[in-house]
Formats: C-alpha cells, sequence, structure tokens
C-alpha cells in the first residue's frame, strides 16, 4: 500500500507576498514604470536635452510662440570672451553648460569671398532689405578657406519638436527639466514631512496624556491653516521665494498626515504584549521606539508617503502658477501653465497650457495609482486571505 507524503508547505516572509501582490496590480505597475521613466529623465537632466544651457533658457527673441515641429536654420558666432572649456558629464548633467556663441535664426545666406551675408528670419520692418554680415575667418577661427557652403557646426536646423513658449525658448526642453523640479519638490517634501511627523507623532502616541493632547492641538491648528497659507508665511519668514524655499515649504506643510498615522499606530501598537515585555525588561525608550514601534508601521508609512508625494508635485504647480514658488528662470510646469494661460488666444499658448498640465496629471496619477497598489499589497486581510503566485 502506497503511503501519501504530506503536502510540503513553503515557508516565506511577508516581504514576497506584497511583492507578488503589487507585481500583479497592472495600474500600480504602470504607474511604477512612468514614475521610474520621469526619473531617468530627471536624472540625465541636460544631458538629454535639446537645449543644455541652465535652466533651458536658451531664447530667440524672433522665434517667439512658434508651434510644436517648428524648424529653423541658426547661424552661430562665436563670442568676443575666452572660451569656456567644456564641463565633464557630471556636472553638464547637474548644472548645464554655458553657450560660447551667438546664434541667429536665418532663411538663407551666401559666401561672396571671406564674408558670409545672412537674411534674417524676421524681417525688420524699417529695414526690408536687412542682411547681416559676417567675416568668414570669425567664425571658423581659421583662416579663409574656399568654402561653397559653411559647416554644420556654424550654420545648423535647430528643431523645435514641442514649438516655443513665449520667450522663444524650447519647450520639449523646459518640460523635460520641469520633471527634476516637480520630482525633486515631491522628496524633499516628503522626506522632511515624514521625518517631522515620525517625531510628532512618536512622542504623542508612545507617551500620551498632556503630551498627547499638546501635540493634537498643534496638529490641529496646523490642519486649519491652508496650506497655500502656511506656505506663503514660511516664504516670508525666510525672506525669499527661491526653489529651496519652495522645497521646504512643502515639506512642512504635509507632515499632519504622517503624524497622525503615526500616533494612531503608536496608541495601537504599544498595547501590544512584546512591547509591554520590552519595557519590563529595562529596554530605554528610545530603543523600543526605534526598534520594535517604528518597523511595524513601514506599510501605512510608504502608502502615506506615495501619497503625500503627488500632493506635494500639486501644490508646487499650484504656487508657481499663482508666482509663490519656482521663479523665473527655472522652468517649473506650473509656470509654464501660467504663462500658456496669459497666452490664450495664439496657438502657441493652447499647447503651453495643455502640455504640462497633462504631464501633471499622468505624474499626479502614477503616484495615487502606486499609492493604491501599496495599500493592497500591504493589507494585513488580503494577504491572510488570498496571496497570487
Amino acid at each position: 500500500m502506497a503511503v501519501t507524503q504530506p503536502a510540503v508547505t513553503i515557508s516565506r516572509p511577508p516581504a514576497y507576498y506584497i511583492r507578488q501582490r503589487l507585481w500583479h496590480n497592472q495600474p500600480a505597475m504602470l504607474g511604477l514604470l512612468f514614475i521610474l521613466v520621469a526619473t531617468v529623465i530627471a536624472v540625465l537632466g541636460y544631458l538629454i536635452l535639446p537645449d543644455s544651457t541652465p535652466n533651458a533658457n536658451n531664447s530667440f527673441v524672433e522665434l517667439q510662440k512658434k508651434p510644436p515641429g517648428f524648424s529653423v536654420k541658426v547661424l552661430r558666432i562665436p563670442t568676443d570672451k575666452e572660451l569656456a572649456p567644456p564641463a565633464n558629464p557630471f556636472r553638464k548633467m547637474l548644472f548645464g553648460q554655458e553657450e560660447n556663441y551667438r546664434e541667429y535664426p536665418i532663411r538663407s545666406y551666401s559666401l561672396k569671398g571671406d564674408t558670409v551675408f545672412a537674411k534674417p528670419y524676421e524681417q525688420n520692418k524699417a529695414l526690408p532689405q536687412e542682411v547681416l554680415k559676417f567675416h568668414l575667418p570669425n567664425l571658423l577661427n581659421a583662416g579663409s578657406p574656399d568654402l561653397k557652403q559653411l559647416p554644420e557646426n556654424v550654420v545648423y536646423t535647430e528643431h523645435f519638436w514641442l514649438g516655443t513658449d513665449n520667450a522663444g525658448r524650447d519647450v520639449l526642453s523646459r518640460l523635460l527639466l520641469g520633471t527634476r523640479i516637480s520630482l525633486g519638490i515631491g522628496l524633499v517634501a516628503v522626506l522632511i514631512s515624514v521625518f517631522v511627523g515620525i517625531v510628532i507623532g512618536a512622542i504623542a502616541g508612545y507617551f500620551g496624556g498632556l503630551t498627547d493632547r499638546f501635540m493634537q492641538f498643534l496638529m490641529t491648528v496646523v490642519w486649519s491653516v491652508p496650506s497655500i497659507m502656511l506656505v506663503i508665511a514660511i516664504s516670508l519668514a525666510l525672506n525669499s521665494k527661491g526653489i529651496w524655499v519652495s522645497f521646504v515649504a512643502v515639506g512642512l506643510t504635509m507632515w499632519v498626515d504622517v503624524a497622525r498615522v503615526v500616533r494612531g499606530q503608536f496608541l495601537s501598537l504599544k498595547e501590544k504584549t512584546y512591547i509591554e515585555a520590552a519595557s519590563v525588561l529595562g529596554l530605554p525608550r528610545y530603543r523600543i521606539i526605534m526598534y520594535h514601534l517604528l518597523p511595524n508601521m513601514t506599510g501605512p508609512l510608504i502608502v502615506i508617503a506615495t501619497a503625500n508625494f503627488a500632493s506635494a508635485i500639486l501644490m508646487e504647480a499650484g504656487l508657481s502658477f499663482l508666482g509663490l514658488g519656482v521663479q523665473p528662470p527655472a522652468p517649473s510646469w506650473g509656470m509654464m501653465v501660467s504663462e500658456g494661460f496669459q497666452l490664450i488666444g495664439a496657438k502657441a499658448g493652447f499647447f503651453l497650457v495643455l502640455l504640462p498640465s497633462v504631464l501633471i496629471s499622468l505624474l499626479v496619477l502614477s503616484f495615487n495609482l502606486l499609492g493604491n497598489g501599496l495599500r493592497d499589497a500591504y493589507d494585513p486581510k488580503i494577504l491572510l486571505t488570498h496571496t497570487p503566485g
């Protein structure tokens, strides 16, 4: 008679099932994929931008408000100042590279001897026959060779795939660089809010009593003040409206959510038997908080941090739209929407409003989808009932 062997049950840690549930959540994975692509763009920065000047601020006055797909010939003229050495890739990735040339949009050019005659893209109405003249050796930094046409490093075709804004700057470059600002302010705001929220929530939840009542009063006061008013107050207190002030101000207005969650979790967990045992054994309070309470709140903190990330992006866009956030010439999606709103009625204005608005919506939607997926993945009831794979 054959003996039936009992089925072997493989014991896996909860993290395995969390990853499996998240992997099978298609909306959450799509959101994560979009966030990863945006992160790669933000990290590479100027290395992948068509306009690699600082803040993608290379403007052509003659090419304002051009529609997507616009192309033009550009004549590049060396400046009189000493040429700066090329920036190393890491420095260029972070800060960009200053141009050592002046650039002129032209319609056509001709060579006569050692002189270049160029027809400007935008003709002066008072001078309809205006022609730009340049000495050929100055363009080539060399002698006067016998050329039939200028090399590509002197005359080239500039493509504005998403058009130009009201200052003649490349919209595509500023949109891509704006990803760095949106993700950066979200990251800094989340780090600040999580740190402040954990400290205040842990103190309130663990010690209770008068300390808890005081912390609750502080949370209620901060919660009752509109976030925009808090940001304005912080900016006035610091006497600045720079990009870093925006980062800090947004972070200091979002800690209440984290503190309330941490407080509630501490009130529940500190009554557990293992916490009472740790207290009886004489472990220091900071050790109980750091090594026995906080690790049990990883799931809720990750979920609320993801939600705060999306909220910080929206808040930064709203502040920049009102002129209270990131200041020109730094590219911000909210500020680009504001610039496009001022050009409503023009074709370029429509795209300046639409493109950054779509990117803001997609990025916020991605974080919300990821947050919902993490919430479901960390749900203990779901973990105990059904886990895919």
